[in-house]
């Protein structure tokens, strides 16, 4: 039996949102942040938003599959082939999650004033009902998500050290969510995006 069907829905409509609390116990956690810190070729890359070029508050990397690449915001990634670490991530992620992903996207929040806007991963090579599986290493972040057509009143979920959010269905038709930045000051966070290319000729 899959181990998501003893987890309980986190949205009361629209989609699946599950939270897998300790995927990863503490020492786990700390040396795979330690690694992905001093390993991954991280950098900090401009966008587009509202017709303007931004520098991105926060720094990423892009890990995958031979060939593949991902896109958003008015930017292409080459995949970067799996590190031993992101290979070990990925196979407990996978198999928590009873899926398979074959990219991943890392984002590094260096401190509170790193941060990621309101948005959907609804990007068409991701297909109509993506199942992304987002893993935290290093300080607890507040993730907020709120209804796509109605803006209601967020609500807040804090994501933990070694803790994986499964969000999967029709989530991200039907709701945003995003990364705020913070007035308390908090560390390093590191958040790794698996995601599923269903066509890779989308993604060229």
């Amino acid at each position: 039996m899959p181990i998501i069907e003893s987890l309980s829905n986190l949205l009361p409509h629209g989609g699946e949102l599950y939270y897998f609390k300790s995927a990863f116990n503490e020492q786990e956690s700390q040396l795979i942040f330690d690694d992905l810190i001093n390993n991954v070729s991280w950098k900090q890359e401009p966008i587009k938003m509202f017709g303007k070029s931004i520098m991105q508050p926060r720094l990423t990397a892009l890990y995958g599959n031979d060939g593949m690449s991902y896109g958003y915001s008015g930017i292409r990634m080459p995949a970067i082939i799996w590190t031993p670490t992101l290979k070990l991530v990925k196979d407990r992620v996978e198999h928590l999650t009873q899926s398979s992903y074959n990219v991943s996207l890392l984002n590094r929040y260096r401190d509170q004033n790193d941060s990621m806007g309101w948005h959907r991963d609804n990007e068409k090579e991701l297909g109509r009902q993506p199942v992304i599986a987002s893993v935290s290493f290093g300080a607890t972040r507040a993730f907020q998500i709120r209804p796509y057509k109605f803006k209601e009143p967020p609500r807040t979920l804090y994501l933990d050290n070694g803790s994986i959010l499964l969000m999967k269905g029709d989530m991200q038709t039907n709701w945003e969510h995003q990364l705020p930045k913070t007035g308390v000051d908090v560390g390093t966070r590191i958040n790794i995006t698996f995601r599923c290319i269903l066509d890779a000729n989308l993604s060229f």
